[in-house]
């Protein structure tokens, strides 16, 4: 296994390993190491099937099975498909829209996630260049980098995540086929309060764990100063150096870490230019630092 790290200092690349076969315990280790250092691993030219993909997602903890229960893999639940493709019906096959805005997966859940999986079996091209990309930020270096009097001010204090919000800027989209969540769906995802800073369960360093998707107040504060502390926050992970963007490429298997960083699916492609891709999302339930010692 070789890990070659990304010239941007988020994300590398990995190769020489078959995530068709179980990951030992060294392997494993090195590869929690590796998801906390870089934030985002690809794992070039797989060949995964649902069921690989699954094994491979449970290998980091429990997998969720996505509360609004759209297209899953035949016979895997826990398998989401992202797609803009129809079958011969001309139903959807896949979620279309996923991912598109900045935010963190399972920010809206008291218990978090640790890590997204995509494996992408069709890609968008144009001209021969790949579209679709997805969208990184890190949130380690943002909050390395915060004021020290935005700290002070903002620390052990919470943020409000709401579900709702990011499903209801998605409906909004033009064709968008999501419906509005209903009240059992809703009662699910309640609004849950989330620490604006929190300690990385691999890295052991503090992250900014405050993203646009989802954040919707600041408890204790005034509606204005939490509104505007939002959006300095907001707007401060949104600068230029924090920034990896993922082209994808056929068998490219993906894996980043959702406490940080922040991600966007790039929505650069049309209905005629067919994307395919398998996700899995690995819930925070084990001792991280633990495994990764």
């Amino acid at each position: 296994m070789r890990i070659t790290p990304n010239n941007a200092g988020l994300g590398a690349r990995v190769e020489g390993i078959d995530l068709r076969q179980t990951l030992g315990d060294p392997a494993f280790r090195t590869v929690l190491r590796a998801l906390g250092q870089y934030g985002v691993l690809c794992f070039p030219g797989q060949d995964l099937e649902a069921s690989h993909l699954s094994a491979f997602g449970s290998r980091f903890g429990e997998l969720e099975v996505n509360v609004a229960n759209m297209f899953h893999a035949p016979g895997h639940p826990e398998v989401m498909i992202l797609s803009n493709m129809r079958d011969e019906a001309g139903k959807p096959i896949g979620l279309s829209d996923a991912g598109q805005g900045w935010h963190t997966d399972m920010s809206y859940s008291q218990e978090i996630a640790l890590a997204n999986a995509l494996h992408a079996k069709q890609v968008p091209l144009r001209d021969g260049r790949p579209l679709g990309d997805t969208q990184f930020r890190n949130m380690h270096a943002a909050y390395d980098d915060l004021p020290a009097e935005v700290v002070a001010r903002l620390e052990g204090r919470v943020a409000i995540h709401d579900f709702e919000k990011f499903w209801e800027v998605m409906r909004t989209r033009p064709g968008s086929i999501r419906r509005p969540l209903t009240p059992e769906q809703r009662a699910k995802k309640p609004p849950v309060p989330q620490p604006i800073f929190r300690v990385h369960p691999i890295t052991g360093r503090r992250v900014l764990y405050c993203n646009p998707g989802y954040a919707m107040r600041i408890e204790g504060l005034e509606p204005a100063e939490s509104d505007a502390l939002l959006e300095f926050l907001f707007r401060h992970q949104a600068q230029e150096k924090y920034l990896y963007s993922h082209a994808w490429t056929p068998g490219d298997l993906l894996i980043w870490d959702n406490i940080g960083t922040v991600h966007n699916a790039v929505a650069d492609y049309g209905p005629e230019e067919p994307r395919f891709i398998l996700r899995v999302q690995v819930m925070a339930t084990r001792d991280y630092a633990a495994l990764a010692a």
